[in-house]
Formats: C-alpha cells, sequence, structure tokens
C-alpha cells in the first residue's frame, strides 16, 4: 500500500497503532505499519527504559512517541517547581471527601507504603511534558505526536530539527487549521467514537472536513477496527488509519486481565464521554464509576489537571481490588466488535486483507 504518509515513514502499511504496550509498538512496526508509544503515564527514566528496549526489539522499523501538551490547563502560569503544591492546594476538600465516600462504599482498600502512591501529575502539563519530549528525541524515532490539541511551536521545531515527524489529533476543522500554523505534519482527525479524550463530531462527518481544510496528510482515527473500516476512512480521503482500542485485547498487550475480560464482553454502547478522567470530556468504560460522577451527589469534575490529580490515587486502589464495578479506563465504542484475543501481528494481516476485500466489493460494483 502506497500512500503520502506511507512514503513519509518507509512504512508498508498506512496504520499506526496507540499503545502504552511497547511489546505492541514494536510488534506493529514490524508488522510493516507503525507502533506509537503512549508516554504519558511514565516518568522520563521510564520512558527511557521503554524506549531503549523498543530500539533493542523493534528490527530498526520506526516508531512513534505519543505526548499530551493541552493548550490550556489550570496552573500553565506556575513556576514548574511549585506546579504539583500550587495545585494539590486547589483541589476542594469536598471532592477529596466525595471520592473516599465512592472507595469506601465499594470496600476498596488504601494503598500499601510501598505502592505506587502519589504520582498525581505525570505529563498533563507542558512542564511535564517536555522532560519526556527530551528523552523520546534523544531515540531514533520517526514520529513525535500530541493527544491534545497543537504542541508548542517550539517543540515542532525542536522535532524537525532531529529529523523528526510531527503528528497532532483534531476533532474539528479549526483544531486541523491550528496544528497546520505550528506546523504538523501529519493530522489525525479523531471522530468522537474513539477511545480517550475526543469531541462530539462522528469520524465520518469529520473527516471529509479536515481533509479539505488542510493539505497535509490526514490520518482517520476513531472507530477503526477492521478493514472495511480503514478503506471507508480512506474512501473519505484520509491516507491511513490511527488506531488505538483495537490493541487493549491483543495477546502482546499488558491490559490487566479484569480489564481484558471486560473489553472482551463489552458492546458499543457500554461507552461514555465523561470527564470524570482528566476534566477534559474523554471516552471511558461506562461504569459505576462514571456514573457516580454524572450522580445527584456528585461535587461535578474539576478542570484539567486537577481532576486526574484528585482520583489518580484512588485509579490505582480500585486497579489493585476487587472492584470491578469501578474499573474504568479509556476505550473507543470498537470494543464492540473486540470479542477475541489475537496476536498483534494477525491484527495488522487482518485489516490488509478485510481492507483488500472492501476494495474488490466496491470495484465489482462499477464493474460492467
Amino acid at each position: 500500500m502506497r500512500t503520502r504518509v506511507t512514503d513519509m515513514f518507509g512504512i508498508d502499511l498506512p496504520i499506526f497503532a496507540f499503545s502504552h504496550c511497547r511489546d505492541v509498538v514494536a510488534a506493529v512496526s514490524k508488522a510493516g505499519g507503525m507502533g506509537v508509544l503512549g508516554a504519558l503515564y511514565f516518568t522520563p527514566e521510564e520512558l527511557e527504559r521503554e524506549l531503549v528496549w523498543i530500539d533493542d526489539h523493534v528490527d530498526g522499523k520506526p516508531y512513534g512517541v505519543d505526548v499530551v501538551m493541552p493548550a490550556s490547563y489550570e496552573g500553565a502560569d506556575f513556576p514548574a517547581e511549585e506546579l504539583v503544591g500550587r495545585l494539590q492546594a486547589m483541589i476542594p476538600e469536598g471532592h477529596r471527601q466525595f471520592v473516599e465516600n465512592l472507595l469506601a462504599a465499594h470496600d476498596v482498600p488504601a494503598l500499601s507504603q510501598d505502592a505506587d502512591a502519589g504520582r498525581v501529575l505525570l505529563g498533563w502539563t507542558d512542564a511535564t511534558a517536555r522532560p519526556q519530549v527530551e528523552v523520546a528525541l534523544r531515540h531514533p524515532i520517526a514520529l513525535l505526536a500530541n493527544a491534545l490539541g497543537p504542541p508548542p511551536a517550539d517543540v515542532v521545531e525542536q522535532a524537525h530539527a532531529h529529523g523528526v515527524k510531527v503528528a497532532a489529533l483534531a476533532s474539528t476543522p479549526r483544531h486541523a487549521l491550528k496544528q497546520v500554523e505550528v506546523g504538523v505534519d501529519v493530522v489525525v482527525a479523531q471522530g468522537t467514537e474513539a477511545g480517550g479524550h475526543t469531541g462530539e463530531i462522528s469520524t465520518m462527518v469529520l473527516i471529509p472536513q479536515v481533509v479539505d481544510a488542510v493539505d497535509v496528510p490526514v490520518l482517520a482515527a476513531g472507530g477503526i477496527g477492521n478493514g472495511r473500516q480503514m478503506a471507508a476512512g480512506m474512501a473519505l480521503g484520509a491516507e491511513g488509519v490511527w488506531t488505538g482500542s483495537l490493541w487493549l485485547t491483543v495477546e502482546e498487550a499488558d491490559t490487566p486481565e479484569m480489564a481484558r475480560q471486560r473489553i472482551l464482553a463489552a458492546t458499543s454502547r457500554d461507552t461514555v464521554r465523561s470527564r470524570s478522567w482528566t476534566g477534559k470530556p474523554a471516552r471511558l468504560l461506562k461504569n459505576e464509576w462514571t456514573d457516580a460522577w454524572e450522580s445527584q451527589e456528585s461535587p461535578g469534575t474539576l478542570p484539567m489537571p486537577l481532576q486526574f490529580m484528585l482520583v489518580s490515587d484512588a485509579l490505582r486502589r480500585i486497579g489493585r481490588s476487587d472492584a470491578a464495578e469501578l474499573a474504568t479506563f479509556p476505550a473507543g465504542q470498537i470494543i464492540g466488535i473486540t470479542n477475541q484475543v489475537r496476536s498483534t501481528k494477525d491484527v495488522v494481516y487482518s485489516l490488509v486483507e478485510e481492507f483488500a476485500e472492501a476494495l474488490e466489493r466496491l470495484e465489482g460494483i462499477t464493474r460492467d
């Protein structure tokens, strides 16, 4: 397959796979696409170790790194050394008590002293994402992606100086134009079906609008889980696809078994856009956690990054407990068709085979 993005990155298939799991990233790249590692949950030191591993296991194939540098968030003007403390002081006690009461109602135990508590900010700000960018650019990455709005212009320039292309996600044509203005090389048009932070426009409607608005290659994202959907996105003008939730259940994924089983059993109606994770609308697995934040008892969510700082330890406590009814995480509507565990390589090849079959059907319609 050949499009502008395959030529741009020297890959065989225009399939981009976002994952927090290094094994998935390497497997997709080795299969001919491009794996993109989500850096958000790693400290700079941890990210360094992950990228060293990928360098050693990707067989020289190109891969990318995805960071989160939101255009707006609380505390953007705080000094870096005061950031966490001042943000913590902004979280109302009533919100903290609501979270504790919710956990107590489901018998969720506290974290042990040696557990990984207190990682409340991660890469949700410019100040905390820049060290991740610096680590990423010390490695032979081919792509730096920003998951939440246009990346800072100086970061785009820094990436280009290292010979690295830049991508950014857009949920409206206006967002796409802003990203092109700062110099991004690829726009990911992400429909509301997608997992994680996403807008309100559906993929089918969004892609042609973004394709018509910008002159850089566009990747289709949101609800891309098989070759027919890949063909549909490219028929709308996209030059490749950006996938995420599809990889949560593959053999190589480090998805906790409880979460994997819930995804396998879920339908496409079992996700919801909620601010309960980060303060910005994100599509999550719907359950008693997301319901609680929409209830009359809820104090309401806080703006980014305060909401994640409020709930980060709670989410870890839930993950280490048996409270499956509270375990939520980013997931797109495509989980309704991910109902078996397969190898990453098998999923990549199935996408290609189904894509070819879809094209053959369309050719049959117009054939004399």
